[in-house]
């Protein structure tokens, strides 16, 4: 997850620095009149943070589309726009910091909690979640995570995510931090870690090893009633288990780089 950097404290604080910047923020946004005030109120920050949802959507219509047609290219479009959008979500705060504004709704997008003791603000979920939580849970899904409990756990694994990034805003001004503002380490797995999960999926397509060619390495087992019924399980789901609780895990540590 990328993180924006707010302006220089004022010198009273950054408390009050950071007032002022909502404070004009929501001037600017309140004098902006007509019916798309609300798009000239973004600014080119704000459009990089979208983008990544952008990318994070088209990754899901292009694995409904290949769903309907069986059409690989749809698939391999599917599997590139995750990466994509981790190319945005990278760029995102480095924009902000070259351009130095703010506006109102990229506080929104940007932002779910405020951080009076930190100079950098963290980003809102919904964009992020889209890309790398949704969007491989689709993938898991088409390639042939189909059975009752591999959707269970693919929904743990998006449910896992959006707890990983919510605690990520509220926990994120406690993270220890070296001189310039950086934090140490990531508590848990950071969510677009799960691009390493779309990285063997796209191997596995690429050898045909996905459902309607040679099928799912490790196969299933059943946990109870018949095989194909709503107690089989595909095996490699397990890691996508164990994936969704390295991220809400508060105990692991990954070094930020």
């Amino acid at each position: 997850m990328s993180l924006r950097k707010t302006p220089a404290a004022a010198p009273n604080g950054h408390e009050v620095s950071l007032a002022d910047r909502k404070l004009e923020a929501k001037e600017q946004y309140d004098t902006t009149e007509g019916h798309f005030s609300l798009v000239r109120n973004f600014r080119l920050a704000d459009l990089v943070t979208i983008a990544n949802g952008i990318c994070g959507s088209f990754s899901i219509f292009m694995s409904a589309k290949y769903l309907v047609t069986s059409d690989e290219d749809y698939l391999w479009s599917a599997l590139a726009f995750p990466l994509a959008g981790l190319f945005f979500d990278f760029l995102d705060g480095k924009v902000a910091r070259w351009r130095n504004e703010s506006s109102m709704i990229g506080q929104e997008l940007d932002s779910l909690a405020d951080l009076p003791f930190d100079s950098r603000m963290p980003r809102s979920p919904f964009s992020t979640q889209i890309s790398f939580g949704v969007a491989p849970a689709l993938l898991a899904f088409v390639v042939g995570f189909r059975t009752y409990l591999d959707t269970v756990v693919l929904t743990g694994f998006i449910c896992c995510g959006l707890a990983r990034l919510a605690r990520f805003n509220a926990t994120v001004a406690s993270i220890p931090k070296d001189a310039k503002g950086k934090a140490h380490y990531f508590e848990g797995l950071p969510i677009p870690s799960s691009l390493g999960l779309v990285a063997v999926l796209s191997y596995w397509n690429s050898q045909g090893w996905i459902e309607g060619k040679q099928g799912i390495p490790w196969g299933t087992i059943t946990l109870w009633g018949k095989e194909g019924g709503d107690g089989e399980l595909h095996k490699f789901s397990i890691v996508f288990g164990l994936w969704a609780a390295a991220m809400v895990s508060k105990t692991l540590r990954v070094p930020k780089i």
